[in-house]
């Protein structure tokens, strides 16, 4: 049946049946597992501060004199080692998420990344700063490969949607503390102008280990271990006050534990679950392509190397290069939190088309804008780049920031969506590090016609998404199987497909039998009167 929401009605729909609409921030428990979870949600924010960080001491005459002015291949490598890490870490993280569980896979990540800042703070050259960068970026796979998950598979049905996608978002909310901290310490006349913004990166992840321990642990990987009771207690506090035997956490208990135990039965969990069937190989199409699009849609450029294209285009002084970056991130966090709040009314397919395809449009501009600047010197050409920067970013975030992790993490069935996640972000990576070593030196080399890669790019892109992106609005983190598998996909509980209900019966599973036999009776009721 699914999920049905709109700013008209009063209610909501699960599993067939209605339930009134819950303000998050009336209820005392909804209210705290949602102030709970934003400790969650600081891990996209470090991966945030990392990336203005970077953008800022690059425009620091301390920082360029202690390490030497690094340039081409030098600042490449130091780019992309913090992708180069997260890749060294792929095969623990979704072994973290899975077997350890989902708030056990936070806090460990955590801890890697301070040890990391603490490397990159104390740095005495360039390959030191550099190995705290790899460190870094270790812990932040294992910590990324855990959080989406964490928070999808806590939050209540009715928000689910908008923040699991507010939740890389929050990248921005790191971007613009790292962008005007490096602001401000250019007035620092020491090496503290950048060893206080690379310290203060630290901070994220302590607050994360200080508070991970107030998130209660998924229920769906407690059920996953067999700790049922534990997880009806967990949606019973998180989703109804603590009441056991509310009719929604009831269906929710019943959906998640017979759709998790039938992809233990009948499914595996190993990695090669994820290209074994159509629905399976649909969704990994969709999760390398998204993570590979999401930065290399030309971002990959003002994201890392906004100085660099700033000076091609004759802004050259610190003082405009970390302003124009500050308020670019600014910009950037207000479009990207406000799309979250469209991710249901609108759709993500929508999103996704009118994302790439503005990104295209406002590219071939700037390119062209571009080449009058560098070959011409046209001064309000040049100026005129800085402006389609940000009209680029609103396009990117209508879409891309957000449902990158939330399109991604929801599309998966549980059997696979910590290995899923892990190959979504490994493909983020693979990008990262090819953008990080690539772009300096094409930008050194080719400038401005390095800009046509991306163009041409571009429509590759919103081929991709217009054949393949599907929609999965108003839809039940469970049951968005059936838009990959229809009746074929393993989903219990009263929304159970056919598939579902024949393999209950033989499972004995008699909540899903009865309650899919009474969904089918009230379907047959409905269509009857409608004729």
């Amino acid at each position: 049946m699914g999920f049905l929401y709109s700013g008209e009605s009063a209610t909501f729909e699960l599993a067939g049946r209605q339930f009134p609409r819950i303000s998050w921030y009336r209820d005392p428990q909804l209210r705290k597992l949602y102030i709970c979870l934003l400790f969650v949600v600081l891990t996209s924010a470090t991966n945030g501060y990392d990336g203005s960080m970077l953008n800022g001491l690059q425009a620091l005459d301390y920082w360029k004199a202690y390490f030497g002015s690094p340039n081409g291949s030098t600042l490449g490598l130091m780019s992309s080692m913090m992708s180069i890490g997260s890749i060294c870490a792929i095969p623990f993280v979704p072994y973290a998420a899975d077997i350890l569980g989902r708030r056990t896979g936070v806090l460990i990540g955590c801890i890697i990344m301070v040890l990391g800042v603490v490397l990159q703070t104390i740095s005495v050259n360039i390959q030191m700063f550099i190995a705290g960068r790899f460190f870094i970026g270790f812990g932040v796979a294992i910590a990324h490969g855990s959080s989406p998950l964490l928070i999808t598979e806590l939050a209540h049905p009715q928000h689910r949607a908008i923040f699991t996608t507010i939740y890389n978002t929050t990248w921005y909310i790191g971007s613009i503390v790292a962008a005007w901290l490096t602001f401000g310490t250019n007035n620092i006349a020491s090496n503290w102008s950048w060893r206080a913004p690379t310290l203060v990166m630290a901070f994220p992840s302590i607050l994360q280990l200080i508070f991970i321990w107030t998130v209660p642990e998924s229920p769906r990987w407690l059920i996953a271990k067999g700790k049922v009771e534990k997880a009806h207690q967990v949606l019973a506090k998180c989703h109804a006050n603590g009441d056991m035997n509310d009719e929604l956490v009831v269906l929710e208990v019943q959906e998640i534990r017979d759709t998790i135990k039938m992809e233990q039965e009948y499914e595996s969990s190993g990695w090669s679950e994820l290209w074994k069937t159509k629905g399976n190989r649909h969704r990994l199409i969709i999760l390398l392509t998204a993570g590979f699009f999401s930065q290399w849609s030309g971002n990959g450029i003002a994201s890392y190397y906004l100085p660099v294209v700033l000076t091609q285009v004759g802004i050259t002084d610190a003082y405009s290069q970390t302003l124009i970056n500050g308020i670019l991130q600014i910009v950037n966090l207000i479009v990207a939190v406000g799309m979250c709040f469209f991710v249901e009314r609108v759709g993500r397919r929508k999103l996704f088309l009118f994302s790439t395809a503005g990104m295209g449009v406002v590219f071939i501009i700037s390119t062209i804008c571009y080449a009058q600047s560098q070959m011409y010197g046209n001064a309000a050409a040049g100026h005129a780049v800085v402006a389609f920067i940000f009209i680029y970013y609103i396009c990117y975030n209508s879409a891309w920031s957000g449902l990158l992790v939330g399109y991604s993490v929801e599309i998966l069935p549980f059997n696979i969506r910590a290995k899923g996640i892990t190959v979504m972000f490994l493909s983020v990576d693979v990008a990262l590090w090819f953008n990080q070593y690539v772009n300096p030196i094409a930008l050194d080399n080719i400038g401005w016609k390095y800009y046509i890669v991306y163009d041409v790019w571009l429509a590759v892109e919103l081929a991709v998404v217009y054949f393949f992106y599907i929609e999965t609005r108003n839809t039940p983190l469970e049951e968005i199987a059936k838009h990959f598998d229809g009746e074929r996909a393993l989903v219990g509980g009263a929304a159970a497909t056919e598939k579902g209900a024949k393999l209950a019966e033989e499972m004995g599973l008699e909540d899903t039998v009865r309650e899919s036999s009474i969904s089918k009776g009230i379907e047959s009721t409905e269509k009857e009167v409608s004729a």
